[in-house]
Protein backbone atom coordinates (compact mmCIF):
# COMPACT_ATOMS: atom_id res chain seq x y z
CA UNK A 1 0.00 0.00 0.00
CA UNK A 2 1.04 3.57 -0.67
CA UNK A 3 1.30 6.08 2.13
CA UNK A 4 0.82 9.74 1.34
CA UNK A 5 2.44 12.61 3.16
CA UNK A 6 -0.59 12.80 5.46
CA UNK A 7 -0.19 9.22 6.58
CA UNK A 8 -3.31 7.84 4.89
CA UNK A 9 -3.02 4.57 3.06
CA UNK A 10 -4.50 4.03 -0.39
CA UNK A 11 -5.98 0.64 -1.08
CA UNK A 12 -4.36 -1.16 -4.02
CA UNK A 13 -7.72 -1.58 -5.79
CA UNK A 14 -8.05 2.20 -6.23
CA UNK A 15 -6.45 3.30 -9.48
CA UNK A 16 -6.01 7.06 -9.48
CA UNK A 17 -3.44 7.27 -12.27
CA UNK A 18 -5.95 8.94 -14.60
CA UNK A 19 -7.47 11.20 -11.95
CA UNK A 20 -8.04 14.79 -13.05
CA UNK A 21 -8.57 17.56 -10.53
CA UNK A 22 -10.47 20.73 -11.43
CA UNK A 23 -11.13 23.87 -9.43
CA UNK A 24 -14.34 24.54 -11.35
CA UNK A 25 -16.55 22.00 -9.62
CA UNK A 26 -18.68 19.14 -10.90
CA UNK A 27 -21.41 21.32 -12.46
CA UNK A 28 -18.98 22.91 -14.94
CA UNK A 29 -19.30 21.47 -18.44
CA UNK A 30 -16.24 21.96 -20.57
CA UNK A 31 -16.38 21.53 -24.33
CA UNK A 32 -13.45 23.79 -25.14
CA UNK A 33 -11.13 26.36 -23.71
CA UNK A 34 -12.16 28.33 -20.68
CA UNK A 35 -12.24 32.07 -21.36
CA UNK A 36 -12.33 34.56 -18.50
CA UNK A 37 -14.07 37.88 -19.03
CA UNK A 38 -13.00 41.05 -17.29
CA UNK A 39 -15.48 41.99 -14.55
CA UNK A 40 -16.84 45.04 -16.41
CA UNK A 41 -17.49 42.94 -19.52
CA UNK A 42 -19.05 40.09 -17.53
CA UNK A 43 -21.60 42.51 -16.02
CA UNK A 44 -23.03 43.08 -19.50
CA UNK A 45 -23.96 39.40 -19.97
CA UNK A 46 -26.30 37.30 -17.84
CA UNK A 47 -24.85 33.94 -18.98
CA UNK A 48 -22.56 32.19 -21.45
CA UNK A 49 -25.31 31.86 -24.06
CA UNK A 50 -25.60 35.67 -24.20
CA UNK A 51 -21.84 35.99 -24.68
CA UNK A 52 -21.88 33.45 -27.50
CA UNK A 53 -24.83 35.18 -29.18
CA UNK A 54 -23.07 38.56 -29.07
CA UNK A 55 -19.83 37.11 -30.42
CA UNK A 56 -21.65 35.31 -33.25
CA UNK A 57 -23.34 38.60 -34.15
CA UNK A 58 -19.96 40.37 -34.29
CA UNK A 59 -18.49 37.56 -36.40
CA UNK A 60 -21.41 37.90 -38.81
CA UNK A 61 -20.91 41.68 -39.02
CA UNK A 62 -17.20 41.26 -39.68
CA UNK A 63 -17.92 38.95 -42.63
CA UNK A 64 -20.15 41.49 -44.39
CA UNK A 65 -18.40 43.45 -47.12
CA UNK A 66 -18.64 47.24 -47.23
CA UNK A 67 -20.26 47.44 -43.80
CA UNK A 68 -18.23 50.45 -42.72
CA UNK A 69 -17.94 52.09 -46.15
Amino acid sequence: MNKTETGYELRPEYDVTSLQITKLGSKHKSFGDLIRLDPDVALAFPNSEAVNEALRYLIDLAKRPNLLS
